[in-house]
């Protein structure tokens, strides 16, 4: 597998939350080389991995396929598009983004910003009711285009840094739908521990709603949530982050199974796979919190790839931890606890 190809092509396609089904055509049909059965359901993209022996544990493998973005509430009678949010996003970087409306047809459009020299010069975070997107286009040439309720994303590409970092939008969570399919890759042909099923679940920005169906549906003995977590960056807290480059993040909270935790670890220290661990002191907002208690509940961990500037059009991974993060799964995945 051509790991950057993927994530790049991932990354490019539209799936804001609610609106998912481009990112989902892809991704279903990357899954199918190795999930012959790979469908979608209810939004989620599902398929099960290699042949179902009777008594082994089930075991689920997720990354939400959708992406932060907006919505389209009005359109002015002075033709300007206006909007909600979908997920997260950071306000602070608004003006002047360059973004894709998704109509009957895709437009490009660019939030207004109000140039310094007609400001008072105080740095203001708009708020989203004050968010405009210019067309260029009249209210009645867009209307033929753009309803109310269509979804809108960041216009951005996926382009090379130094190394083997990438930048990137929709790297969260669509590195870590890559990191999936290359633990496929690696797990090809040979035996597993598990009945393994694949989900890249729908509407994880909007409060892990695809996730929660989905872990109804399977009702698997463990699950795993492969998502992303924050990278270290200039001025931020070392002790809430961890490192480009570094390897996996195991996840430890009250919220997750410590004896899975510990056994991920125990896997990446056999193997010689780096890792780094990430301790939350309760939830852990990733679609491992519908796992964990869904039916009579599963056995659940996170295990997230570093990213910087999340929920932002720039966001940054290091190749190397989607790559590390594969392997830690295809080995646990073989070796069972």
């Amino acid at each position: 597998m051509d790991l950057k190809k993927t994530i790049a092509e991932l990354t490019e396609v539209s799936g804001a939350s609610g609106n998912e089904a481009p990112a989902a055509e892809l991704a279903m049909n990357m899954l199918k080389k190795y999930c012959p059965d790979a469908a979608i359901i209810n939004g989620n993209v599902v398929g099960r991995f290699g042949d179902f022996r009777s008594g082994l544990p089930s075991f689920v493998l997720d990354a939400h396929i959708d992406q932060i973005g907006m919505i389209v509430t009005n359109i002015t009678a002075d033709g300007f598009i206006k909007v909600g949010n979908l997920g997260g996003i950071d306000r602070r970087l608004l003006p002047a983004q360059p973004v894709i409306i998704h109509g009957k047809k895709d437009i490009s459009g660019v939030i207004c910003s109000v140039p310094p020299h007609l400001s008072s010069g105080d740095s203001k975070v708009l708020s989203f009711d004050e968010v405009a997107i210019d067309t260029g286009m009249t209210k009645a040439e867009l209307e033929k285009i753009v309803s109310l309720g269509d979804t809108v994303t960041f216009d951005v590409k996926c382009r090379t840094l130094l190394g083997s970092r990438i930048t990137s939008g929709a790297l969260d969570d669509r590195c870590g739908a890559a990191s999936i399919l290359y633990a496929l890759e690696l797990l090809q042909g040979q035996a597993t521990a598990y009945n393994v099923t694949v989900i890249f679940s729908a509407q994880e920005e909007l409060g892990e709603r695809g996730a929660k169906i989905g872990a109804y549906e399977l009702d698997p003995d463990i699950a795993i949530a492969v998502d992303v977590s924050f990278a270290y960056s200039l001025s931020e807290d070392e002790n809430k982050c961890g490192y480009l480059g570094k390897g996996p993040m195991i996840g430890i909270s009250p919220s997750l199974d410590r004896e899975l935790s510990d056994e991920l670890i125990n896997t990446a220290k056999k193997s010689d796979i780096p890792y780094q661990t990430e301790v939350m002191n309760g939830l852990t907002s990733t679609n491992a919190d519908q796992y964990s208690v869904s039916r009579c509940g599963a056995r659940t961990c996170t295990v997230s790839i570093p990213l910087r500037n999340m929920h932002t059009p720039a966001e940054v991974i290091d190749i190397r931890d989607v790559e590390l993060t594969a392997r830690l799964l295809a080995e646990f995945i073989k070796e069972g606890n």
